[in-house]
């Protein structure tokens, strides 16, 4: 397919979108179906295209200032790809398979119209009724933190150290143009452009060896950060899948008792193979049958790590669809489903011991005002400071802790701070 070609294929799926009010990766598969002669690197180019029209949905339609799937892309081919009108006319010459030529009014907005003006929530891109929460987290740079949340985001892996070494995996990889990333100790990065396909990561030697995770930095920071020990009784109670489960496991060192439950048995499928594929077998996965899957703790845990359910804001630039089907409702259940699970975790701890609370959001509700519910509630709990948490990091502590937002309840991470996804990070105490 010509890149003309692709961009039409782009509208149509937008306009799918609208439509059908359809998630964009089943618009894609359906449309991938539908034509079949389309290449995997054509398809791998018409989802790029998609999916930077949704994380500029807003700012592209006010540039343009229409809101049709036609208008957006083409101002995200500003936006986004940095496109100028002679070049966006090159590409829409209305020839065979081509978008239909540019209108004067939409050459007259590619050429003198930009978001300098526009509110905040268009310029960053991101639901009009967040802008609140927006600036009580980030003040007058919120446009600069959304815009960050809004990028393509690289692939990160994690190094599980229980059956290689960052400089080995590194080697096998260079072919991917991997590279170490700054702040995790196991992490390594793939840059992606534009119209990249996601390398092939799961056929790679390290992958099938057990050697290699596909996971986020700021979630191997995360983990990181909890402080797990060789030896201790750790509970992961919202495990998933168990990404944070098996940088846990590699912490411990194969040496301790590594509990892993969710609430959720679907979100668990995947971990026992993944569990034996990174070579752990201290891992105790207790699947929920309607009974309290962690009955017999009873404060005697050193260690309790929360991955809270919560709304994936941070999680944006890798799922752009998703902040603009998010709605407050959300919210209030997700902010509902963290204190039960604070409130469960509180008498699992002995004293002396620690919860590790962590989500995936930037929004203050599920953050800081979650973590001093919960002190309000126990009195037996306390925060430790960011800069102690943050001293496992060893000669990139600090620096790590100038780029993250810190507060008295924990620390944040951000894609415009620190590369990452956005993660939240508490770490409590039980004093008694």
């Amino acid at each position: 397919m010509t890149p003309a070609a692709r961009l039409s294929a782009a509208i149509e799926i937008l306009g799918a979108i609208d439509a059908q009010r359809i998630p964009a990766p089943n618009a894609l598969k359906e449309w991938g179906t539908a034509h079949r002669f389309a290449g995997s690197g054509d398809r791998a180019a018409i989802a790029g295209l998609v999916f930077d029209v949704l994380r500029r949905r807003a700012s592209a339609a006010w540039l343009m200032d229409a809101e049709t799937p036609r208008a957006r892309l083409l101002g995200m081919l500003k936006l986004e790809r940095g496109l100028n009108a002679d070049a966006v006319a090159a590409l829409c010459d209305g020839g065979r398979f081509a978008p239909e030529p540019l209108t004067a009014t939409e050459r007259a907005a590619l050429t003198s119209r930009s978001t300098k003006d526009a509110p905040a929530h268009i310029a960053g891109d991101y639901p009009e009724w967040l802008d609140p929460q927006f600036a009580a987290v980030f003040g007058e740079t919120r446009v600069a933190e959304a815009i960050a949340m809004a990028s393509r985001a690289p692939l990160d892996l994690r190094i599980n150290t229980l059956k290689a070494s960052q400089d080995k995996v590194l080697a096998s990889m260079k072919h991917l143009g991997a590279r170490a990333t700054p702040w995790s100790p196991w992490g390594l990065r793939i840059d992606l452009g534009a119209d990249a396909r996601n390398p092939g990561i799961h056929s790679e030697e390290a992958f099938i060896k057990g050697g290699v995770e596909v996971q986020d930095e700021g979630s191997q920071l995360a983990a990181l950060l909890t402080g797990a020990k060789p030896g201790q009784q750790v509970i992961d109670m919202c495990a998933g899948a168990g990404g944070k489960t098996l940088a846990l496991a590699a912490m411990m060192q194969g040496k301790g008792r590594l509990i892993a439950t969710d609430h959720d048995k679907r979100q668990l499928a995947p971990i026992h193979e993944r569990l034996s594929r990174a070579g752990i077998h201290n891992a105790d996965v207790r699947t929920p049958r309607g009974d309290d899957t962690l009955a017999d703790i009873k404060a005697s845990a050193d260690l309790v790590v929360i991955d809270a359910p919560c709304t994936g804001t941070g999680t944006w630039r890798r799922n752009p669809d998703a902040k603009w089907r998010m709605r407050p409702g959300a919210l209030e259940v997700r902010i509902k489903d963290q204190a039960e699970v604070l409130d469960r975790a509180a008498g699992l701890v002995k004293p002396g011991g620690r919860i590790a609370y962590i989500t995936c959001s930037v929004l203050p509700q599920e953050n800081s005002e979650q973590v001093r519910g919960f002190t309000s509630r126990h009195s037996e709990y306390a925060v430790v400071p960011p800069a102690q948490i943050a001293s496992v990091l060893w000669d990139k502590a600090d620096d790590f802790l100038a780029a993250t937002i810190q507060s008295d309840e924990g620390l944040l991470m951000t894609p415009r701070r620190t590369g990452t996804d956005g993660f939240f990070v508490s770490v409590l105490t039980r004093r008694t």
